[in-house]
């Protein structure tokens, strides 16, 4: 029995490319070598992945010929063998726009076994929100590391003392503790047992992991990249050669950080003209300043605190058309799928949520978090009410990326091909031909196949082989 694709199929056309769990593949002279680290990049991925076979992404996944399906099938079979542990997949036929295509579903290898290597090399690969990437050895160490639970910001921080920690910051969560929680924590009426019994310090006034982060003075003396890392794209009238603007290292603790994050958001975020309803005209930042905060201040208390991710950064990128913010370590406890959408509040770095739940901003005063799962929700009807697509969230296990958009589909080279464009690009998918054969093929005369074929190359999708007197034949890009 065929699968369905159509709903599948209209998802990527609408965004313009794969997603994060879907790789497309033309497969029109053959499995692609590219598949390789595709197929250990989706086992490792937290859920795993699907693999179309038959669909060509540059002409908005226009169904190819398959010239041997069944040889396609036991290439796809025999690849997974070559992986350790072995890539387990199911593989079956599917139909697009009434053509078949060949669908493999890659299953996500056991936790206790990642992550999944190409024997051949050993190399490992993830999926990242745009392409394949290769694992490191140190972030390795993050896949045997989830094999724990997370209990890194417990730690007691060695050489640190309590005249590290914050003044007006530890007075501030005292104060919010035995108001919000007068029965419980706050009963606790000595300074120094209800900072130990919250998990900012330990008996001896140690502060530990979790403490100094969201009360320290300077956290960054003992997690030097304990940072947020921030720069947004040159504009157009900046001067020739430069790489980046606003480019900027935010440092200490967490509710300082998020203060200073939304200040450089402000520095940053292009305004946008808007009319309302009645007629009045106001500036609107390019994206709402109330979802970028929770994205960071989520970030920040989830991202991953174990030794092998010390010397990694939350990153954010202000692209043209997109603002990408990162952090290293996966989601945990949940899926990508229940995001905002369960009543879930599970946390990497439970204590840091707990002690968070009562440290405020100095500069806004607000809570860093409510531990109540609405920071997602608060997201997606921000970005909603600022008319932008939803956010983009990718769970590469070791890595969590948000990504939000401007707008509308991401244009791909061949999305805007002709009608005989399109016949020239899909008569090259199963063989290199030369103008001849392709204007005999298709009834076109040669200068107007030379013509197509020009403009084929310009987008990068054709190459041109021979030439300089030996015979010139064209052929697709290989994937």
């Amino acid at each position: 029995m065929q699968q369905d694709l159509s709903e599948l199929v209209d998802r990527l056309r609408h965004t313009g490319g794969d997603h994060t769990e879907v790789e497309v593949k033309s497969a029109a002279g053959g499995l692609p070598q590219s598949l390789t680290p595709t197929l250990s990049a989706l086992a490792n991925h937290p859920g795993g992945g699907t693999v179309i076979l038959g669909l060509d992404e540059a002409t908005r996944f226009r169904p190819v010929p398959l010239a041997d399906p069944q040889a396609l099938k036991q290439g796809l079979a025999q690849k997974a063998r070559s992986f350790t542990p072995p890539v387990q997949l199911t593989i079956s036929d599917g139909e697009v726009d009434g053509a078949p295509v060949i669908v493999a579903r890659v299953h996500e290898c056991d936790p206790s076994a990642k992550p999944c290597r190409i024997t051949a090399s050993g190399a490992a690969y993830i999926r990242g929100y745009d392409g394949d990437f290769r694992l490191s050895a140190l972030e390795e160490q993050a896949f045997l590391a989830a094999r724990q639970p997370p209990m890194f910001d417990r730690k007691p921080v060695e050489g640190a003392t309590r005249a590290d920690l914050d003044g007006d910051l530890v007075a501030a969560f005292l104060r919010s503790t035995r108001d919000r929680d007068p029965q419980g924590l706050g009963r606790f009426r000595d300074d120094s047992e209800l900072l130990r019994r919250a998990g900012v310090t330990l008996a001896d006034g140690t502060p530990t992991v979790a403490g100094l982060l969201a009360l320290g003075v300077h956290p960054q003396e003992w997690f030097p990249r304990f940072v947020i890392q921030a720069s947004a794209a040159p504009l157009s009238t900046d001067p020739p050669g430069s790489r980046a603007r606003n480019q900027t290292t935010i440092t200490g603790p967490i509710p300082r950080m998020l203060d200073e994050a939304l200040a450089w958001a402000r520095r940053s975020f292009d305004m946008v003209i808007v009319s309302t309803p009645d007629g009045s005209v106001h500036d609107r930042p390019a994206y709402p300043y109330l979802a970028f905060r929770e994205i960071i201040a989520n970030a920040l208390l989830h991202r991953d605190l174990d030794h092998w991710s010390a010397g990694m950064a939350v990153e954010v990128r202000l692209l043209h058309d997109r603002l990408i913010i990162s952090n290293p370590g996966g989601l945990y406890g949940i899926t990508v799928e229940r995001l905002g959408h369960d009543a879930v509040t599970s946390a990497r770095n439970a204590r840091l949520v707990a002690i968070c739940q009562h440290v405020r901003t100095p500069e806004t005063e607000a809570r860093v978090v409510e531990a109540l799962a609405t920071g997602i929700p608060i997201v997606t009807n921000a970005l909603a009410d600022a008319g932008l697509p939803p956010a983009h969230y990718v769970d590469a296990a070791i890595r969590f990326t948000v990504v939000l958009r401007q707008g509308g589909r991401e244009a791909r080279p061949g999305h805007d091909l002709n009608e005989t464009e399109l016949r020239v690009y899909d008569a090259l998918a199963a063989a290199e031909r030369n103008v001849t054969e392709l204007a005999q093929e298709l009834g076109l005369s040669a200068p107007n196949v030379r013509k197509v074929l020009r403009h084929l190359k310009a987008r990068g999708l054709v190459e041109q082989s021979g030439g300089r007197g030996r015979p010139t034949s064209y052929r697709r890009i290989p994937e």
